[in-house]
């Protein structure tokens, strides 16, 4: 599931399944804010498209695709540079909502970005 979003965004997928996306983003000075340190903005992107895809992975063979309602993501530990590992797992898939759950961590396996995002399924066709 590869988009010029996703690929400008330096997310590169790694696991796909209905209940579980995994990935990574090699950090470095494309991704900085003017002050050298990873914009918030690369997080939310992540937490969003990582919940998407898998939630749109769990009801696709209804002939759906899920839509992103709220996406809360808080930002814990500033990072310059490095690979950032990104994790997303459902918290309830229920027919119409689904919420998810997405950590970003470092290379430590420190934390520095979690976020939630709930999505509404509905009816569509994922782009292949």
């Amino acid at each position: 599931m590869e988009s010029a979003f996703l690929t400008a965004a330096g997310l590169q997928i790694t696991r796909l399944e209905p209940n579980r996306v995994e990935g990574f983003i090699d950090a470095g000075p494309d991704h900085h804010t003017p002050w050298g340190i990873v914009h918030g903005g690369v997080y939310t992107s992540a937490v969003e498209s990582a919940a998407s895809i898998g939630a749109s992975a769990a009801v696709r063979n209804r002939g759906q695709v899920a839509v992103g309602l709220t996406n809360t993501t808080h930002f814990l530990r500033p990072l310059s540079a490095g690979r950032a590992n990104v994790e997303a797992v459902p918290l309830s898939q229920g027919r119409t909502q689904q919420l998810w759950r997405v950590d970003i961590t470092d290379e430590s396996g420190k934390l520095i970005a979690h976020g939630e995002v709930r999505l509404q399924n509905v009816a569509g066709q994922a782009a292949d």
